[in-house]
């Protein structure tokens, strides 16, 4: 159910007769020490000092945009933003508490939405995961350890150079032609023709020095699946159902599965709004879940620091880190999936959005916006003029319109077809 904005606020009033009572005061000056060190400590608070910390395991909290100092005028125009780009959803928590969640016809809270290839940064965490519970020793173990007794093609020193690490980073240097940014998708055609994915991806010849070049490269996630696998004798799917995506209190998603049965690593994974925006809040909290620490500090701090440059022309601010985009610039990470399937997280304000769509969006102006909606780290006074324009917006296109038919195209024969199994990495 979406979170209703009443603009209602809650007044705390003191209780001066308390003092009066001589029982009261040692406890007063007891919970004052307490309340003292626990501020001292850190405690419980959250990364953004707040007093309270949330957690969605079983369900989201709601608030309005003003109470956690956010501008619901500015959120309207990011709603509306979204028609021009075709959302299908866009979610916006911070402070762990969803301050909206806005659903686009026919789209609605409970259809989970293919992520394309936010499952990359799926795979990624499980490697996290594996990695803190000792089951990989280390990210730069070599790739081809794990596929011992496989004949593979193009085998040289280059090839065997090849670590986990340089899966993550999209630097193995395996020749490979996706079209990233709009070009020829040959190795993803090819990938979906082949009978044997894993060997397939391992076959294919060197083109540069392990970790020399960023080259966008879907094959290197489907290793890093097959990997895990090797490691826990499962599937990723039922790795993350014990490990992560139980956790965190979501229920097992439909996950695509390749030629031999293993978890896709590159796209496949169908998750509802809330749910990606858990996975982006356990990042936000520094891999911590309930008092439990699931993914390695470290690896979070590796993700929010990228150093990898993507060299993409169409955005120059890219940079990338164990199969997440970041705009450091900006102090943004995200998973990212094609046709603008994300799941931001902005640190510096305590944010986690979640986008699905089925268009390209530009990446900095999505952060920009929800950024610039930030007006306070503490809450704004009510605004029930504001807080309804956000309702209306939302409102208005959770309302399905009317669109002119147009003709059906004939169809051409001897066009090039597509592997569908397989999602595109372009802008994803």
């Amino acid at each position: 159910m979406e979170p209703r904005y009443s603009g209602r606020r809650i007044r705390r009033f003191g209780a001066p007769g308390l003092l009066r009572n001589p029982r009261v005061i040692p406890l007063l000056i007891i919970c004052g020490a307490l309340l003292v060190a626990d501020l001292c400590c850190g405690g419980n608070a959250d990364a953004q000092g707040s007093a309270e910390q949330v957690w969605p395991t079983h369900e989201w909290q709601t608030s309005s945009p003003e109470d956690e100092g956010m501008d619901s005028a500015a959120l309207a125009k990011l709603v509306a933003f979204g028609t021009t780009r075709s959302f299908d959803s866009l979610l916006i928590a911070r402070h762990g508490k969803i301050v909206f969640d806005a659903y686009y016809a026919p789209y609605t809270a409970d259809i989970p939405h293919a992520i394309n290839s936010c499952t990359k940064a799926v795979i990624a965490t499980l490697i996290a995961i594996a990695h803190g519970d000792g089951l990989l020793d280390r990210l730069d173990h070599p790739m081809l350890d794990f596929f011992p007794s496989r004949s593979i093609a193009n085998l040289d020193e280059r090839k065997r150079a090849i670590t986990v690490q340089h899966l993550l980073n999209m630097t193995s240097g395996l020749e490979w032609e996706e079209g990233a940014e709009g070009g020829h998708e040959q190795s993803l055609i090819d990938l979906g023709r082949a009978a044997n994915w894993t060997q397939f991806i391992l076959d294919r010849p060197m083109a540069h020095q392990p970790g020399e070049v960023f080259y966008y490269n879907s094959g290197g996630p489907d290793l890093l699946s097959a990997i895990i696998t090797k490691l826990t004798g499962k599937r990723a799917l039922e790795y993350a159902n014990a490990k992560l995506f139980g956790p965190l209190g979501i229920a097992p998603p439909f996950w695509r599965r390749d030629p031999q049965g293993l978890s896709m690593g590159a796209g496949g994974i169908a998750l509802r709004a809330r749910d990606m925006a858990k996975i982006g809040y356990l990042y936000l909290r520094r891999g911590q879940w309930e008092g439990r620490q699931i993914v390695p500090p470290e690896w979070i701090d590796a993700v929010s620091h990228a150093t990898v440059n993507m060299h993409m022309t169409a955005d120059p601010s890219l940079y990338y880190s164990n199969l997440f985009w970041a705009i450091p610039d900006k102090h943004v990470y995200m998973a990212v999936g094609d046709h603008c399937q994300l799941i931001m997280v902005l640190p510096d304000s305590d944010i986690v959005a979640v986008v699905t769509a089925r268009d390209y969006c530009p990446f900095g102006k999505v952060a920009d916006m929800i950024a610039g909606s930030v007006k306070s780290e503490a809450a704004l006074p009510a605004n029930p003029d504001r807080a309804d324009l956000l309702a209306k917006a939302i409102a208005d296109v959770a309302v399905e319109k009317p669109t002119e038919v147009s003709r059906t195209p004939r169809f051409q024969r001897g066009s090039p077809a597509r592997p569908t199994s397989f999602p595109t990495a372009r802008s994803a």
